[in-house]
């Protein structure tokens, strides 16, 4: 009994979890590659600092699953973009406490979801941006700037591999 409910519940999850063949593998794995690199790179020659690690995340959205409404042009910088403001805002009224974090997130979430901006990685900005008492200035550099970089280079990236299903879907 217990096997049979075992088996039940991993041929769900097979149905319900994405499967990648292996040139989308290799193909999200150099357009991680890339776009992490060349915005290291432009982060520093220019010294304005454009990596933070909820890039990351928003890389592995954009690079392995571009299908993903939250994945979306949209989604990326609005969402970030948004995060970075109430993160400022709650720094700025409760300081760095365990309530300002909480409330970061979880305003972000609520706000993601009503502005329709969704985006996983943007908890991590909000709560990273408390961690680091943030400042205005962190709004545009590195979370605008840099989602809109990320974003870009997903587009080009995109336009370069012959594919059925071009990113993004929408831009708004």
């Amino acid at each position: 009994m217990a096997w049979r409910r075992i088996q039940e519940q991993r041929l769900r999850g097979r149905a319900f979890q994405p499967r990648f063949e292996l040139h989308e593998v290799v193909a999200s794995w150099l357009g991680g590659l890339l776009a992490i690199t060349a915005l290291s790179l432009i982060s520093s020659w220019s010294h304005y600092p454009l990596v933070v690690a909820p890039f990351g995340a928003s890389t592995v959205l954009l690079f392995g699953h571009p299908s993903s409404p939250l994945a979306q042009p949209r989604n990326i910088v609005l969402g970030n973009t948004v995060a970075a403001a109430v993160s400022v805002v709650c720094v700025a009224s409760l300081g760095r406490t365990p309530w300002a974090m909480g409330l970061a997130v979880g305003v972000t979430i609520a706000l993601g979801q009503l502005l329709r901006c969704l985006h996983p990685p943007a908890g991590a900005v909000a709560l990273l941006g408390v961690l680091l008492k943030v400042q205005p200035g962190f709004v545009v550099m590195p979370m605008l700037t840099g989602s809109l970089l990320l974003t870009l280079m997903a587009v080009l990236f995109s336009r370069l591999r012959p594919r059925d299903d071009p990113y993004p879907h929408h831009w708004f």
